[in-house]
């Protein structure tokens, strides 16, 4: 099951943290299709907030067809967004959390090693640029 955690320095909304969580749990295979989410009232207990704003992050995952409720049962995963070579590839993580700790021995904290990561990924980073 999936643990919830807010950033509330991050400028996201507090629904979408909860629906992109959901997300990068399904695409990093840690919730998989039958999987069932916490409740609202669990998930309210544990991050103190509104209960509707657990209802918008539901209600929102199951119009882009992920998750689906189940009266009286709860909510459950509908489908994988896990990419097949996450699964296959390992070396992949292994380099990626050898080059984070190189990364944070340079000095970056997580924001800086996010920054860098989107720009390089995005293509906006070129190597002459300071």
């Amino acid at each position: 099951m999936i643990s919830f955690y807010l950033d509330r320095s991050s400028g996201v909304t507090t629904y979408l943290q909860l629906v992109h969580q959901v997300q990068q749990a399904m695409r990093l295979g840690t919730l998989k299709p039958g999987d069932q989410l916490p409740t609202a009232r669990e998930v309210v207990e544990s991050l103190a907030i509104n209960p509707n704003t657990v209802h918008k992050a539901y209600r929102e995952l199951e119009r882009d067809g992920l998750v689906e409720t189940r009266p009286g049962q709860g909510t459950f995963v509908l489908r994988s967004l896990a990419h097949p070579s996450l699964r296959t590839e390992p070396r992949l993580r292994r380099d990626l959390e050898q080059w984070v700790l190189q990364a944070r021995a340079a000095g970056l904290d997580q924001q800086d090693i996010m920054a860098l990561v989107t720009a390089v990924v995005r293509g906006d980073f070129s190597e002459g640029v300071a």
